[in-house]
């Protein structure tokens, strides 16, 4: 079995091109799966009522929809797999269907509590400094955790006020950068005591990772005092709302998000759509 998981994730690799982080969770799925039905060693035993099972299993464990819906995706795509490469003949999960999932609008903050929150980020230590350049940039560009902690000093072009960036799938594109975004990075690139490939480290000198990211964000929503946890997707949320709000168009939001699909960048129209309604509420005289 774990001959059959290991293949199917060098195929996501090699062939699908997914980031690690996106296998990392395939294979932890896979394992739950397994697990939970460990009795049955041969796949061509495996049976839509053992998928259905699972599902009903991880309810009672209070998963979420979300993370159940990812979990049958993943389950889809491995015996998918298995059936593509003559391992089974029938796919178990032809006829289990996914769990319909609640709708639920982004987080985000008001261009005013954004800007007081990374206002509120001081001190004078080269962690001050980079946390500084890491906030300002996750707001000016809008990236996603995994793609920040991936930026290296080459992805930085400071004279034309870009950034080069790796997303989903390893596909590149370019994102403009604000003057207040690369004037913070500027400080902490004078600051780095280490000149490294990478262009955030810990205070190992390794390259920071995502975990330590959100550490970072807790660390200074704290401080700030706005009484809102702070997530770096509500600063991503934040930034694709503020730029709708301010007129720009779908499309370009989607492309500076690196979404693959437009319909995904639509769930912000709806928060722009509630915003316009409770102004109308609030200022029409006959609302």
């Amino acid at each position: 079995m774990q001959q059959l998981i290991d293949k199917f994730l060098e195929y996501l690799k090699v062939e699908k091109n997914f980031s690690i982080n996106t296998i990392i969770n395939y294979a932890v799925d896979l394992k739950q799966f397994f697990e939970f039905c460990r009795e049955k060693e041969d796949i061509q035993k495996v049976t839509g009522i053992n998928i259905r099972e699972f599902v009903v299993e991880l309810t009672l464990k209070k998963y979420g929809k979300a993370s159940i819906e990812r979990k049958l995706a993943t389950l889809k795509s491995f015996f998918f797999y298995l059936k593509k490469e003559a391992v089974i003949k029938i796919d178990p999960t032809g006829n289990v269907s996914f769990p319909k999932k609640d709708k639920k609008l982004p987080r985000f903050l008001e261009a005013l509590e954004m800007g007081r929150f990374l206002d509120s980020i001081s001190g004078d230590k080269e962690e001050d400094f980079r946390d500084r350049a890491i906030l300002e940039i996750l707001y000016s560009t809008g990236l996603r955790v995994s793609e920040l902690t991936g930026l290296n000093k080459q992805s930085i072009d400071l004279t034309n006020n870009l950034i080069r960036v790796f997303g989903k799938g390893s596909k590149e594109r370019i994102v403009p950068i604000g003057d207040r975004a690369k004037e913070t990075l500027r400080s902490y690139l004078s600051k780095k005591a280490v000149d490294s490939e990478a262009l955030f480290l810990n205070h190992k000198q390794k390259r920071l990772d995502t975990r330590t990211v959100r550490h970072i964000l807790d660390k200074w929503s704290r401080s700030s005092k706005l009484g809102k946890h702070i997530s770096p997707h509500s600063i991503r949320h934040s930034f694709a709302t503020h730029l709708l709000d301010a007129g720009a168009d779908l499309r370009s939001v989607q492309e500076l998000l690196g979404h693959s699909n437009l319909s995904t960048t639509q769930i912000y129209t709806h928060v722009t759509r509630e915003k316009l309604k409770s102004v109308y509420d609030k200022s029409h005289p006959r609302a």
